[in-house]
């Protein structure tokens, strides 16, 4: 299955973004950003299934977030450039 990953710099922002996706019927959950995808690592991510989707909803509620990350089915992860 694939897996998105929006990353967030605080837990403030995480909850902000998880409030405003499950409004808007997006499941996701939160969890602390792995090491390997934040540069300074004291961040926050959502796990999601509709990444392109969830980051509009973000922008158009101002809520600041800081990459957009894919997981594959074969279990590859790479960052989506928008």
């Amino acid at each position: 299955m694939e897996t998105y990953f929006i990353t967030f710099r605080s837990v403030t922002f995480a909850q902000r973004g998880e409030r405003a996706l499950q409004r808007q019927g997006i499941s996701c959950y939160m969890m602390r950003t792995p090491r390997w995808m934040e540069e300074r690592g004291c961040g926050y991510a959502l796990s999601l299934q509709r990444g392109q989707e969830a980051v509009e909803i973000l922008n158009r509620e101002g809520i600041s977030w800081r990459k957009l990350y894919w997981k594959g089915r074969d279990g590859s992860i790479q960052e989506v450039g928008l």
